[in-house]
């Protein structure tokens, strides 16, 4: 990434390629953070890592050589905008982590308490932290990550505005960000309700970086729309 600012002049956001490595960067940061604060032990580094290298080996299938901004993207608000996305989703990629790590630990307790046998990969969750530990994780990074994602879909929304002269156009990567925006509210809402919605409140965030996902791959590679112009 410091490299293509060297030899292009300008911000790294211009293209998919760039994006995802930027937001494997974020994924990345977010887990040094977590860990230079003691909020989780340093052996569940093996998920965060095999997360950001799935995410980086998305950016090698979809590489584009450096080169200057299309005209449609050169403005600032490619800093604004997108910077807020790229932070948002990688922040959110470490959340559906513990959320999937407290699925895998919440299964392993339930089949021991049941006298279950607890076979792979249910038995791994025997080193994971308490369950009750990752759950509280993965709603503090969704709070946190929560308010950038909706910055930077309004951020997006109004560079729209300036760039097209409409805030909303129903674009397919417009409509699947809101769709991406209401299901991890709906996570946030399950998360502080009563017990059987906050039970299944760590699938909805997983939901929700699906979509997330989807919009990433599936709608810039599959479906045509105004975002469209950067290729890749």
């Amino acid at each position: 990434m410091v490299v293509r600012v060297v030899y292009t002049g300008r911000w790294p956001w211009g293209n998919m390629f760039e994006y995802t490595v930027g937001v494997a960067l974020a994924g990345m940061v977010t887990w040094l953070i977590l860990v230079s604060r003691g909020s989780v032990p340093r052996r569940l580094g093996l998920f965060a890592t095999f997360a950001v290298t799935m995410v980086l080996g998305t950016s090698v299938r979809v590489y584009t050589e450096a080169g200057p901004l299309v005209p449609a993207l050169d403005s600032y608000w490619i800093i604004i905008h997108v910077t807020a996305a790229i932070v948002a989703s990688g922040i959110l990629l470490i959340g559906c982590v513990f959320a999937i790590l407290h699925l895998l630990r919440r299964g392993h307790d339930r089949r021991v308490s049941d006298g279950k046998p607890v076979r792979f990969p249910i038995n791994i969750a025997e080193r994971l932290p308490d369950a009750t530990v990752l759950e509280r994780l993965t709603f503090k990074i969704h709070v946190f990550a929560f308010p950038l994602l909706t910055f930077g879909i309004v951020a997006g929304s109004v560079w729209a505005h300036l760039a097209w002269g409409r805030y909303w156009n129903w674009d397919p990567k417009e409509v699947w960000a809101f769709i991406a925006w209401v299901v991890y509210a709906a996570y946030l809402h399950a998360r502080v309700s009563g017990k059987s919605a906050k039970a299944n409140a760590p699938w909805i965030a997983i939901l929700g970086y699906a979509v997330m996902l989807f919009n990433l791959t599936a709608v810039n590679l599959v479906f045509g729309g105004l975002h469209s112009y950067a290729g890749v």
